[in-house]
């Protein structure tokens, strides 16, 4: 006997999906607009089944891209490895990436762009970190110097080190100079751009007035 449609029922969760019953058992989901295609008594072949769990499956690795996009942007490469890790095959991953640009959601130019603006904002890098950072998340080279085109490298060091001179204000010049490169060039600056704001820095806590004692 043929499978047979035996029930829909909106999901609790997701009230735009239906979840369909062939003979008594949950055979797939579907948006509401397609299930309302289906009826109670109706026989599907085997190749409308397969082809309706193929766009059940298709939705639910959408759906999880989405979800995954909605903590922060991310690039494409992000997302199809996200989606490979949770074992969709590669021709699904394809299709899910192709839905997902034609929708706007991802982006590589602007993904790279929000993710250097972030950075200089919250936590500044130097251009080598943050060409280390895009490439790992699979951003092309081209994309990666369009977006680093704008930072001033250099200005965004003098800018760090002169935030944390004070702190070490009081530090002989050795200890001082040693922190200060270690801790720019851990931000990914280059040795003469962090030399150079070392230099600067120094240079504005020996400007200041000292206080002497006794």
């Amino acid at each position: 006997m043929a499978p047979t449609v035996t029930r829909k029922r909106f999901q609790a969760r997701n009230p735009e999906r239906v979840n369909v019953y062939l003979d008594g058992t949950y055979a797939f989901s579907l948006p509401a607009v397609e299930a309302a295609r289906l009826h109670k008594g109706q026989v599907l072949t085997e190749d409308e089944i397969r082809e309706l769990q193929d766009r059940n499956a298709f939705q639910r690795a959408y759906d999880r891209a989405l979800r995954f996009l909605s903590y922060r942007p991310r690039s494409e490469d992000e997302i199809r490895r996200y989606l490979q890790r949770k074992g969709e095959p590669e021709a699904r991953v394809k299709g899910v990436l192709e839905r997902l640009r034609a929708s706007g959601w991802v982006d590589d130019e602007a993904f790279a762009r929000f993710w250097v603006e972030n950075r200089q904002a919250f936590r500044p890098r130097g251009r080598r970190a943050l060409r280390y950072e895009l490439r790992q998340k699979g951003v092309s080279d081209a994309i990666i110097e369009d977006a680093l085109a704008d930072v001033d490298s250099e200005a965004k060091a003098i800018e760090l080190a002169l935030q944390r001179a004070h702190r070490w204000k009081d530090l002989e010049y050795k200890v001082f100079r040693r922190r200060m490169l270690d801790y720019l060039i851990r931000r990914g600056f280059d040795y003469g751009e962090a030399a150079d704001a070392m230099r600067q820095a120094w240079e504005e806590v020996e400007s200041q007035p000292h206080i002497s004692e006794g």
